[in-house]
């Protein structure tokens, strides 16, 4: 074997090691490509260096004869790999190399033919132009040198090379490169020694892609506030939420913001606005599956509204009030954000109540002239933001009384009478019903009295109360005797009596009216004579009735009480005396007639 042939194998290894570190660079520059095929079909040329020299013994011959192999260009290679995953397939490789058909010689170069049927894995490191890949294969050998018979051997090849990316489908293969390892025995003569190829086996053609999965996308992420705009201090919660992570990993959240107090690790975190100076915020979300590629962000963004505080208006009803009366404050407010409002108020003089919408305010006490009062609202802000208005109440001074004499006549004068029902009357139905005219016109003329005398006397009441007769259960005459005395109170309201100067007491059947108090009053009464008495009298029960059915009015600064005079000679006595209901039934005689 000469020198030359030994160091065949030590080239070959050097260019292959050469080879090898060109593509484990790649492979480390290179990231994972976006999308890996199922099946690779490549086809290309292919060149043969057996790294070697053919040693066998011709038959007949007593010694062994040697030739060297030399590269062989005549080649073509054929494989098919199927993809388990990006990374890591399965390839089925062929290859064959022919001689140039002309008969070797002792010590003369050989032209010796190549093939190959192998399997093995390869490692393909994707990248969206270029794929370097590194492979080992296993299989058949066959080795066909001129001068000797074909020999097929177990052989190996281990070796990479690099694809460049042109379409989705189709790459340039740019170059393959092979170590191959085999060893042959041609003749049996135990003097021959084995034939050893330590080659390199060079690669170059198309590489066709089919199959494969749909591209990975890329992760997203979306975030959101609620509510988008708020005042300092109310909570906004964010939210974020991905897409295209990998489902077997868990998603990390990792929250900030400029400006503004956020964190958290959940998919929700809730902003504190403490403090917040009206403006625009921003906040961000970064989501990640601790993989290499799975991470996004997203952003959102809430805006600081700037506070406005309520508005307020009020007034008094009545404007002006005499010394001791009372007046209204209404308020009218409302807050341009929508918050809660709440009321006070404050005097200058007088007394004022309530926190509402509404207010009374008292003169009692308070000296004729204007009272100033203050209506403030406030929201319910920490800390709250208010306003106020004003408005004025007239305190009027009361009319000089008139000299002492002239008080006692109108007080002589007043019409205080006791006003009288009918049975059963007014019904829980009708309890605006009941009063006949002769009592609405005494009442009219008690009204007009009253209203004259509360211009001197501010102070003074009518105190109305009401009684029914005996017949009835006292649950029943309790609330008859109600609906009388509201009647009554109901029509001097009607006439110009101002309510809060009227006050009602119900005694139901209770307090009665005795039968020698009703002959007393008869006896006291100017408008019978002996005769009308007498016949009054021979219907005693039916007076006692009638007298019972009534509403008595009396003076609260004098302490006056109204005359229990029955109107025998109204109009409507038939009906207002009857025990049966307002029915129109005539005692002994016709009603009694006035003495001139």
């Amino acid at each position: 074997m000469s020198s030359q042939s030994k160091s065949h194998p030590g080239r070959v290894f050097a260019m292959l090691s050469a080879v090898i570190a060109v593509l484990c660079t790649f492979a480390t520059l290179a990231a994972a490509q976006d999308q890996s095929p199922k099946w690779e079909l490549y086809g290309g040329y292919s060149f043969f260096q057996p790294g070697g020299d053919v040693h066998g013994q011709l038959p007949g011959a007593l010694f062994p004869i040697s030739s060297r192999m030399e590269a062989n260009p005549r080649g073509v290679g054929l494989s098919a790999t199927y993809d388990f995953n990006r990374w890591l397939g399965l390839t089925l490789d062929a290859s064959t190399h022919w001689g140039s058909g002309e008969g070797g010689l002792p010590n003369r170069i050989d032209d010796a033919a190549f093939s190959n049927l192998s399997m093995g894995p390869k490692v393909t490191f994707r990248h969206k132009h270029i794929s370097p890949f590194l492979e080992f294969l296993v299989g058949d050998h066959r080795l066909m040198p001129d001068a000797f018979h074909d020999i097929d051997k177990v052989g190996f090849m281990l070796g990479g090379g690099l694809d460049i990316n042109a379409t989705e489908h189709v790459a340039l293969r740019l170059i393959r490169a092979d170590y191959v390892i085999s060893d042959y025995r041609f003749g049996a003569s135990p003097i021959t020694p084995n034939t050893e190829i330590r080659g390199l086996r060079l690669q170059v053609g198309l590489n066709f892609m089919f199959g494969g999965g749909t591209p990975p996308v890329t992760p997203t992420a979306a975030c959101s506030v609620q509510p988008t705009e708020v005042f300092a201090g109310e909570p906004v919660n964010a939210t974020a939420s991905g897409s295209n992570f990998n489902p077997k990993r868990s998603l990390t959240y990792n929250w900030n913001g400029t400006g503004v107090k956020v964190a958290g690790s959940d998919a929700s975190t809730q902003i504190d606005t403490t403090g917040l100076q009206p403006g625009s915020y921003v906040v961000t979300a970064n989501l990640s599956d601790g993989t290499r590629n799975g991470s996004a962000s997203c952003s959102a963004r809430f805006r600081v509204k700037e506070p406005r505080p309520p508005v307020i208006s009020c007034s008094a009803d009545p404007a002006s009030v005499r010394m001791g009366g009372s007046s209204t404050i209404n308020s009218n407010a409302s807050s341009p954000d929508g918050r809660r409002l709440a009321y006070s108020y404050t005097a200058s003089a007088g007394e004022i109540s309530g926190d509402g919408s509404t207010a009374t305010l008292s003169t009692r006490g308070a000296q004729p002239g204007s009272i100033t009062v203050t209506c403030d609202v406030r929201d319910d802000r920490n800390p709250p933001l208010t306003a106020s208005a004003t408005t004025a109440v007239n305190v009027e001074a009361p009319p000089p009384p008139p000299p002492a004499p002239e008080i006692k006549q109108l007080e002589a004068r007043l019409s205080l009478h006791s006003i009288y029902f009918q049975t059963a009357r007014p019904t829980a139905e009708n309890p605006q019903g009941g009063l006949l005219d002769s009592q609405a016109d005494t009442l009219k003329t008690l009204a007009q009295d009253f209203k004259a005398y509360l211009k001197y006397k501010p102070d003074a009441r009518l105190i109305l109360g009401g009684y029914a007769d005996p017949r009835g259960s006292e649950e029943y005459n309790k609330a008859l005797t109600e609906r009388r005395v509201e009647r009554t109170k109901n029509f001097l309201v009607e006439h110009g009596v101002p309510a809060d100067h009227l006050e009602t007491r119900s005694f139901g059947k209770g307090t009665q009216l005795t039968a020698d108090q009703i002959k007393e009053l008869m006896a006291q009464d100017p408008n019978l004579t002996p005769a009308d008495r007498q016949q009054m009298l021979n219907n005693l029960q039916v007076m006692v009735l009638a007298n019972n059915r009534r509403v008595d009015v009396s003076l609260s600064t004098t302490g006056q009480q109204s005359t229990r005079l029955y109107p025998f000679n109204a109009k409507d006595f038939l009906a207002l005396i009857s025990p049966k209901g307002g029915e129109k039934t005539r005692p002994a005689k016709p009603p009694v007639k006035k003495k001139p």
